[in-house]
């Protein structure tokens, strides 16, 4: 097409614009004075019926705006994260510098002050313009573009993708319609606000492009202050972007030069309307919009900026459906957070938190490049479930190709951050002994520590047999159970879980907190015992915090409270506590648990030895995963090491200069430090002692049946509940058939049930003591061999006497004639003679 043809073209759409333009204020003025007015055109009739039927105005109601979460730092609540859908901070009117609100009118609505919210004379000028040049000059008021921007956020903001473009385009159609109902929304607009907050909330809501919108974002975004501070300047430049946010933002350099020529075309318009001094404006003219100028923030938005606890941020979001307070349902609660506002004060403890990612960094470096190596640290306030501290060694990251990154929360269910749980092994051992206390069971008690197959019963799934070995293949044989706990003897709690019930044994842990972190059901198995369901460290802390807590569990939570957008205080996770265990049982299970942090336990490596007591377990499964849960009486804590995938032994492998199996005492000792000297955590007391019921239990000493007959033996024992075993003769000298002894042994505490073995005489040690008195020393020793005796067993007491019978045996102790055995201890008095004290008479 020619220039000439095209410049015809233009002329004729102008011309229509113009056409419409006339149209439509003629439209708005009958619309203002009707019904006064008689309109007996049917076009004006039918377009003043349609103006009619619009609603009246709409609202400025709150925008989408930032939520920020704040975290107790140096005991003071400090902000460490921004979350939000659009990035805007709504200020009121005295925040905002008088050259932005300038440049807004002078830019975009020079008779702001002057219209009801549809500038007639605007239009008309602006349609002779039109014709007349080849510029092309809008007409909408700040009243109209506010009302624009308004129904776009609201398309923004409906439930589905579908509804938002549909309601998006609608508020963007280049229709007559679309004008007509801008101009009737603002003429309600100027009716129900004044001017300053027409002009305030078109500030607030006007976008600055990308994800930025309000004055108090964008100058925070590209100069880095605040809208308070701005300079003519910087404010005719941030009002330039409105025009064209693409084209015109300054964050990139390629639109400087298109941001300066708007920039200056609105400050000279500023100068003209005298809201800018010749000084003022000579000043701002020669500042350019370049890298000397431009301060662009870095992004801040969501748990990728945050300036700590990353993970713990990405917990709270995700949990955004269960915080009652932000709406009565899941859609409502989510659609608040949408729309911001809120500050929220989290459970986080920053100090805590930077104390354990730096011991997770230092032994469990995120660039291991041997296997995939992963650690995790949770800390709950017992007696409220409040997260104080969530850390793991590798960083938040959404970029799967760095190593060194994770979006995947170790410490937390699949549900809120993607894992899947990890083995957590004899820290599962807990419940077991929860569950023997509550059945009456008592620490006191002897178990068999013994590698063996136990059938283990579980009346809701049927009992199955498994060979129990223990870690490193020990066999301490027979040990109480505050030795099986501290020493965590895998067989020693297989034959305790062999008197119990596994379905019991789950519903303990499950009523304690632990459950799976895929959110299957718990196992029914064998090796259920020895922690073989894959759970979060978060759970593990927090089951237990539930033994230091008296029994009682308290749910996780992340937030203490929120400040709404109006500056209204909201209640945050309310503590959801219940009495999970009776008192006295999870005193029981203290005092065993106390065991493993003391010297000769699993766990004493990492207790830092600073007076606070504490309880703890060690697990280990396969050496791929370990585990190390510890609770004062205000805090608990667990850490996991492991495998994220793959089956790495630790404890072939070194890192950080140590065996990877014993990372985790490294990591978990200076965090115990930290929290037992932190507000949260100082000053714990010590945990009760237990029930002297539960450490005797209801168990049965084993009887002396020493002498009896084997029937005899066998009808005592049993009639205390224990089971009978013949275990075959032993050489004694008691008669033969009598008890010898039993194992186990007399007056030890065990168990109903358990079985007793008990050993006979087979008689052959039994003998009579010869006299040899008289007899020389060597000779009377011969006597005794040939009788049976082990002259090794022999010893002397040497005395002085008459050296004519220098070496003889003068008594003997068993006397002669005493019934003995083969294997006693003979004395024999020797009379010394003139030998010198300590001479051999042999």
């Amino acid at each position: 097409m020619s220039a000439q043809n095209s410049k015809s073209a233009g002329v004729l759409g102008a011309l229509a614009g113009l056409v419409g333009f006339s149209a439509l204020a003629g439209v708005l003025v009958t619309a203002m004075v009707a019904p006064a007015l008689a309109v007996t055109s049917m076009t004006a009739n039918s377009t003043v019926g349609i103006f009619e039927d619009l609603p009246d105005y709409v609202t400025i109601n709150q925008q989408s705006q930032r939520n920020t979460l704040y975290g107790l730092q140096g005991g003071a609540q400090v902000p460490f994260a921004q979350v939000y859908n659009q990035n805007r901070e709504e200020v009121p009117w005295e925040s905002v510098s008088q050259h932005v609100k300038d440049a807004a009118i002078a830019a975009e609505d020079e008779r702001f002050y002057e219209h009801g919210g549809v500038d007639l004379a605007g239009i008309v000028r602006a349609a002779v313009t039109n014709v007349t040049s080849d510029d092309t000059q809008g007409a909408s008021t700040l009243s109209q573009q506010l009302v624009k921007n308004l129904l776009i956020m609201d398309a923004l903001n409906k439930p589905t993708k579908e509804e938002q473009d549909e309601a998006y385009a609608e508020a963007q159609a280049p229709t007559l319609d679309r004008k007509l109902r801008e101009a009737k929304l603002a003429i309600g607009l100027e009716k129900r606000y004044t001017k300053q907050e027409i002009l305030l909330g078109y500030l607030n809501i006007a976008g600055f492009g990308g994800n930025t919108y309000g004055i108090e974002s964008a100058a925070q975004q590209y100069y880095s202050t605040n809208a308070a501070s701005l300079t003519p300047a910087q404010s005719a430049s941030l009002i330039a972007i409105v025009q064209s946010p693409n084209a015109n933002n300054p964050g990139y350099p390629e639109n400087w030069e298109r941001n300066q020529v708007r920039r200056d075309a609105i400050l000279g318009n500023m100068l003209e309307q005298k809201m800018l001094t010749q000084e003022q404006y000579d000043e701002a003219i020669a500042t350019p919009v370049n890298e000397t100028t431009i301060v662009l923030s870095t992004p801040n938005s969501g748990c990728l900026y945050a300036s700590a606890a990353r993970f713990f941020c990405d917990y709270v979001v995700r949990n955004v459906p269960n915080f009652e307070a932000l709406g009565d349902n899941e859609e409502e609660r989510a659609e608040n957070w949408k729309k911001g506002g809120y500050d929220v004060y989290t459970t986080i403890d920053l100090d805590q938190q930077a104390n354990a990612e730096a011991q997770l960094a230092k032994y469990a470096p995120a660039d291991e490049a041997r296997f995939q190596l992963g650690a995790a640290a949770s800390t709950v306030q017992v007696g409220t479930g409040q997260i104080r501290v969530m850390a793991q060694n590798k960083n938040y990251n959404v970029d799967a190709s760095d190593p060194t990154g994770t979006s995947v929360n170790f410490n937390t269910d699949q549900e809120y951050g993607a894992s899947t749980g990890f083995q957590s092994g004899s820290a599962y051992k807990l419940f077991t002994l929860v569950n023997w206390l509550q059945n009456g069971h008592g620490l006191r008690e002897i178990v068999d520590g013994s590698p063996r197959s136990y059938t283990l019963p579980a009346d809701c799934y049927g009992s199955k047999s498994y060979l129990f070995k223990n870690d490193r293949n020990t066999n301490p044989g027979r040990v109480d159970v505050m030795r099986a706990t501290s020493a965590s003897v895998n067989a020693a709690f297989a034959n305790m879980a062999s008197k119990l019930d596994l379905c019991d044994i789950r519903d303990t842990a499950a009523s304690m907190g632990m459950h799976r972190a895929d959110g299957r059901e718990l196992q029914v198995n064998p090796t259920m015992i020895l922690g073989t369901d894959e759970v979060a460290p978060l759970s593990v802390a927090n089951a237990y915090a539930t033994v230091a807590g008296g029994g009682i569990l308290c749910q996780p939570i992340a937030v203490d409270k929120f400040v709404a957008p109006d500056g209204t205080e909201l209640v945050g996770q309310a503590s959801e506590c219940s009495q999970a265990i009776a008192p006295e049982v999870a005193a029981g299970a203290a005092t065993a648990l106390e065991g493993v942090m003391r010297s000769g336990g699993t766990g004493a490596r990492a207790n830092p030895l600073d007076g606070t007591p504490l309880i703890g377990k060690t697990g280990t499964a396969d050496a791929v995963h370990t585990f190390l849960a510890t609770a004062s009486m205000k805090l608990a804590t667990a850490v996991w090491v492991g495998n994220i995938q793959g089956s790495q032994d630790l404890r072939k492998t070194t890192v950080a200069r140590m065996n990877g199996g014993d990372l985790r005492y490294a990591i978990m000792k200076p965090i115990l430090a930290a929290l037992n000297a932190s507000p949260h955590g100082v000053d714990a007391g010590e945990f009760p002692e237990a029930p002297a019921a539960l450490v005797r239990g209801s168990s049965q000493a084993v009887p002396s049946v020493v002498g009896q007959t084997l029937a005899q033996a066998e009808s005592l024992i049993e009639s205390l509940g224990l089971n009978f075993r013949d275990g075959g003769t032993v050489p004694s000298e008691l008669p033969a058939g009598r008890v010898v002894s039993t194992n186990p042994g007399t007056g030890t505490l065990v168990s109903k049930g358990t079985t007793v073995e008990v050993m006979t005489s087979d008689g052959t040690l039994a003998a009579t003591m010869p006299d040899v008195t008289g007899k020389a020393q060597s000779a009377a020793v011969e006597a005794l061999a040939a009788a049976g005796f082990n002259p090794a067993s022999v010893s002397y007491q040497y005395v002085d006497g008459d050296p004519k019978t220098e070496c003889t045996v003068t008594a003997s102790d068993p006397a002669a004639g005493s019934a003995i055995s083969k294997a006693a201890t003979i004395t024999l008095t020797v009379n010394r003679g003139a030998k010198s004290e300590g001479a051999d008479c042999a």
